[in-house]
């Protein structure tokens, strides 16, 4: 069922608007224009209806705090207002509102704009992750790593945690691709991400093909030592597949892996970060390939004896 929130001070109408949509929805009231940001950014919902006129932060500035954050930029607003001004409605279709409801509102109007707007957000999401899924390996692509980097990196920071930057590379690959042809490789680089995400699949992980044999995984709470250790455990399983590589370079696909775990903070830069993870991947294939080398919260390198 379709999550919808209503942001109303007036508990009358916020009750006369759940009454009409809960019978097809999931409905939940906020009656401060505070609560509905903090629940908007936490709730999945697939509509917001936002009354304009409200004490203390009005509809209008709280529809702009919504199309700033990341995480609520895309949720439609629906405004309800007895505001019947050309001004006001041009006023809320610029800040981002997709629709207007005039009070008093006819149920049978309601209804229609808003499964007219649920239906238009559940399109767009289907369509906007089939673009963000690397038909590959099923898993993320670039773009949906962009995006996701973007929003875990603004969640950490907000709730205060650690995040994990961790990059991950198919050891010789180009060799293998010589050796065996791209049809293989293909499968071989299918068959590590699968590898990868089964064992990356909280809701704090994330897992990503950034390009060719290469891969991006975030993971949010873990301390160092945990994410660094469960990686060894990751790149373990991957060359216990035992997929036979090119004699000549080595017996086994493996891969080598490189991250860093950061606490960050406001002004923290994800760019310096992501290069930390990089160069300790680099460190990783350079000290002898098929190992995990990490930089802790203090930057410090921890390194997987073998």
């Amino acid at each position: 069922m379709e999550k919808i929130l209503i942001v109303d001070d007036s508990i009358v109408q916020a009750a006369r608007l759940k009454a009409i949509l809960e019978d097809e929805y999931d409905v939940t009231v906020a009656q401060r224009a505070e609560d509905g940001l903090r629940w908007a950014s936490d709730g999945n919902f697939s509509l917001i209806l936002l009354d304009v006129v409200m004490p203390g932060m009005d509809g209008f500035t709280l529809l702009k705090k919504l199309q700033e954050e990341i995480i609520t930029q895309s949720v439609p607003v629906i405004l309800i207002t007895s505001l019947s001004g050309v001004a006001d409605e041009q006023r809320g279709l610029i800040l981002g509102a997709v629709d207007y409801i005039t009070k008093p509102f006819n149920p049978l109007i309601v209804k229609a704009r808003v499964n007219t707007h649920v239906k238009l957000y559940r399109y767009h999401r289907q369509i906007e992750q089939q673009s963000m899924t690397d038909q590959l390996t099923g898993i993320a692509n670039r773009r949906g790593y962009e995006q996701c980097s973007a929003t875990m990196w603004s969640e950490a920071i907000r709730l205060q945690v650690p995040i994990s930057i961790c990059m991950f590379d198919i050891d010789r690959f180009k060799v293998y691709n010589d050796t065996f042809g791209h049809p293989a490789g293909d499968k071989v680089i299918a068959t590590v991400a699968q590898t990868a995400a089964s064992r990356l699949q909280r809701s704090t992980d994330f897992l990503a093909r950034y390009g060719g044999e290469e891969f991006v995984a975030l993971v949010m709470g873990d301390s160092s030592q945990q994410i660094f250790e469960h990686l060894q455990n990751i790149r373990r399983e991957v060359e216990n597949l035992h997929i036979p590589h090119d004699p000549s370079v080595a017996q086994w696909v493996t891969v080598s892996i490189g991250g860093v775990t950061v606490m960050p903070e406001l002004g923290t830069d994800y760019g310096f970060c992501l290069k930390v993870a990089d160069t300790m991947l680099y460190d990783a294939k350079k000290s002898g390939r098929n190992r995990v080398v990490w930089a802790d919260e203090k930057l410090k390198q921890l390194w997987e004896k073998r």
